[in-house]
């Protein structure tokens, strides 16, 4: 085998001045002449597994697809996913069967761990870790972050929360361990931070970034240099990212300048965070696309609300705290505010899925080698079920998901088949996870035309 140059690690960093900025994949990492050049330099590195909550369940009726195997039609709640819609996959009559006796504590801690959590109101919780830790423990070790926990909620609250269950299990979507929680962030410029800052606590590392105007001064003659060995492929590629780092820059910068200028508008929302939900769930969003795009992390969770969250969305026309429309006792106005808001969280999704379409990487996109799940671990809220669960799994799975398509179970289903299967798919050979009894080959089975 000949290689004729010399590929850039994929591992490479800009460093400025309390910055380390990460790449892209980039041309120059695939080594020429070689057979993995035409397809992917090293496919374990774009294995990359995400998974977005949804709280509260949705109305199953305005959710499910009208017809099996093909998705030809999306139902209403799904519409927003029309333009990525062959990247995306619906699974219907998945179940959590250890997240009963049906709480909201259960169906949030249950959503990724597929375990029964203990019933306890103090500091001796115990759970099960969850896919994402799992994956994390495989093909996360040589990023700089093995896993990214993210969220939307900046204020956690301790002790009991739901029927007898401590507040740990509502709070937090990732567990390392069944004794360890792994707390999300949800403020924009700590995150921010995280990604691209050197060294030091949260403190230090604002400090530092703060001595320049913008972390992109910080690494400019660094980045010149770089440029100078690479084609023009590889600067425009690089061009493109570090706009879309300076943008997210710049938004953060915004919030933080209204903030400052309007000290009373909210007080309980720190300096930096849009007002606006969908701001602010944006922001998370893109800043997720800037981890996986530079290989800063190859595994994310992002909670969009917690459960019994009084969150309102006047944005949308719905002014009514989202928890108390769930329990909406088959009223057809209640069952119609809470359809809205299940819209609006997917519309977000499905903006951030053609984000990553629109994102080149390797021979295609960056959504087509990345896999998400996107649900809930509750079903009907009314009842507080755990079965028939909304999920959608979207992305190409470095070309091993075919999607387009419904997947209906004729009978209840664990969602621990699907986490079982997600991990295959990114390298992760387990037997078994919590209570699978099997794979979802189903979901990357090539469509049949």
């Amino acid at each position: 085998m000949i290689v004729t140059r010399i590929a850039l690690p994929r591992r490479t960093f800009l460093r400025g001045v309390g910055a380390t900025l990460s790449l892209p994949l980039l041309d120059a990492m695939i080594p020429a002449m070689t057979a993995v050049a035409d397809t992917v330099a090293a496919p374990h590195q774009l294995r990359r597994l995400g998974f977005v909550y949804m709280p509260m369940g949705c109305d199953i009726t305005r959710w499910t697809p009208p017809d099996a195997d093909r998705l030809d039609e999306l139902s209403p709640t799904l519409t927003p996913l029309q333009p990525v819609k062959d990247h995306v996959a619906i699974v219907s009559n998945l179940e959590l069967r250890n997240a009963y006796p049906g709480t909201h504590a259960t169906s949030n801690s249950s959503f990724l761990s597929a375990a029964k959590a203990k019933r306890t109101e103090s500091t001796d919780y115990y759970l099960g870790t969850t896919v994402d830790q799992v994956a994390a423990q495989h093909i996360g070790h040589d990023t700089q972050l093995p896993s990214l926990e993210l969220s939307m909620d900046l204020l956690s609250v301790v002790g009991q929360c739901d029927n007898g269950y401590a507040c740990v299990y509502q709070n937090n979507l990732s567990w390392s361990s069944p004794t360890t929680p792994l707390p999300a962030e949800a403020h924009p410029r700590i995150v921010f931070e995280r990604l691209f800052g050197e060294g030091g606590d949260a403190t230090t590392r604002r400090e530092r970034l703060q001595e320049k105007a913008s972390l992109l001064d910080s690494v400019g003659e660094e980045l010149g240099r770089l440029k100078n060995t690479l084609g023009p492929n590889d600067r425009r590629r690089i061009d493109e990212y570090l706009h879309s780092v300076r943008d997210v820059e710049l938004r953060i910068q915004r919030a933080e300048q209204a903030a400052r200028e309007n000290p009373q508008a909210d007080r309980e929302r720190p300096t930096g965070v849009p007002t606006a939900y969908a701001d602010h769930a944006r922001l998370m969003f893109d800043l997720q696309l800037l981890a996986l795009q530079g290989n800063v992390t190859r595994v994310v969770t992002f909670q969009l609300a917690r459960e019994t969250s009084n969150r309102t969305y006047p944005e949308i026309g719905v002014p009514d705290a989202h928890h108390p429309l769930t329990h909406h006792g088959n009223d057809p106005d209640k069952i119609a505010k809470m359809a809205v808001i299940n819209r609006f969280h997917v519309s977000l999704f499905a903006e951030f899925l053609a984000k990553l379409q629109a994102t080149p990487e390797a021979n295609g996109s960056l959504l087509d080698n990345v896999l998400y799940l996107y649900g809930s671990g509750m079903g009907n809220p009314n009842v507080h079920d755990h079965t028939n669960l909304p999920i959608i799994v979207a992305g190409g799975a470095a070309g091993n998901m075919k999607g387009g398509r419904h997947i209906r179970f004729a009978n209840p289903t664990p969602l621990a088949n699907l986490h079982l299967s997600l991990l295959h798919k990114v390298g992760v050979p387990l037997e078994a996870f919590a209570d699978s009894n099997g794979k979802l080959d189903e979901l990357f089975r090539p469509l049949e035309v």
